[in-house]
């Protein structure tokens, strides 16, 4: 296997942009799913939770950023998301990385009406716009769940106006790479449309990234060296320009800092200060690859924000 670092022939790329523009904090392992595809083996039993002190250093950076991208887990879970979200909303703009069907569980029905009322963004994951494939992720209820949050959304302005923005994330459910991102989300506006009644504003589609769970589970299943395979097959140049790493600083739940959220489980921090508490000045940097990164650039690219090529 090539090292992925050595497909990249420029060498500029190898570094993060003059400007980063996004600072994508993890808040917590802690979530009430157990996706199949989770690369940081989320669920009910993690205890990693983010601190207010934590919370307080990526306050004093985020004015560097444009946009707080805040993921988890389901970051909701977190005691300290509320105050996150409020002070990080008068500093940049803020999008909420969420399963949906932790808004229906008791001390979060709040959650729908508390984001619109800040106008923050929303990422939602929705692997699948049938039953049946979305259960097959995520466990048995969770896609009517995520339904019944939709329609919520949807009533507060979410996926109408442009202060109420809501995306849906779609990732593979196995070892295949996601169908061309236009073609899927006309299908999946026109199916969520005429079943349920719901809009939404975009749909991303991400790769699943052969580490966490879903790595765990291409070892179990056999098929790792043929989804490596297919990654490495399908890399495409033109996408490591655009790869999300180049623009964006990630942090972890517990302050340390990496290139991406992909990097985290994997324990490659960046090259610099190693925790956010120790970080004063945001300054260009080379990034950490390793052949997970074939992820991110097989085919049209894969980012959080959907592809990239």
């Amino acid at each position: 296997m090539i090292p992925f670092e050595d497909m990249i022939n420029n060498p500029a790329l190898k570094f993060t942009a003059e400007k980063l523009r996004v600072l994508q904090v993890n808040i917590g392992s802690l979530c009430n799913l157990s996706c199949t595809h989770c690369h940081i083996n989320a669920g009910p039993g993690r205890k990693e939770i983010m601190t207010r002190e934590t919370m307080t250093h990526i306050l004093r950076i985020l004015p560097n950023f444009e946009t707080l991208d805040i993921t988890g887990g389901a970051p909701e879970m977190n005691p300290d998301f509320r105050f996150l979200v409020d002070e990080a909303a008068k500093l940049a703009h803020v999008i909420v990385r969420s399963n949906l069907v932790i808004m229906t569980q008791k001390g979060y029905e709040d959650i729908p009406a508390f984001l619109a009322d800040r106008n923050i963004e929303i990422a939602a994951s929705l692997p699948c716009y049938t039953e049946e494939n979305c259960d097959s992720m995520r466990g048995k209820g969770t896609f009517n769940a995520a339904i019944s949050v939709l329609k919520t959304l949807n009533a507060l302005g979410y996926g109408h106006d442009e202060k109420h923005i809501l995306d849906l994330v779609y990732n593979p459910n196995g070892d295949f790479l996601p169908p061309n991102q236009s073609e899927l989300e006309a299908e999946y506006k026109s199916r969520l449309m005429s079943e349920h009644g719901i809009t939404f504003t975009r749909l991303f589609t991400i790769t699943n990234n052969p580490i966490g769970r879903f790595g765990d589970s291409l070892r179990k299943s056999g098929s790792y060296d043929s989804y490596m395979t297919l990654l490495i097959d399908s890399f495409n140049p033109s996408a490591v320009e655009n790869m999300m790493c180049r623009f964006q600083l990630s942090v972890a739940w517990d302050g340390r800092l990496y290139d991406c959220d992909f990097n985290q489980p994997l324990g490659l921090t960046i090259d610099g200060p190693q925790n956010i508490a120790d970080l004063h000045e945001i300054q260009k940097r080379r990034i950490r690859f390793g052949n997970h990164c074939y992820a991110c650039t097989a085919g049209s690219g894969s980012s959080c924000g959907g592809t990239t090529v």
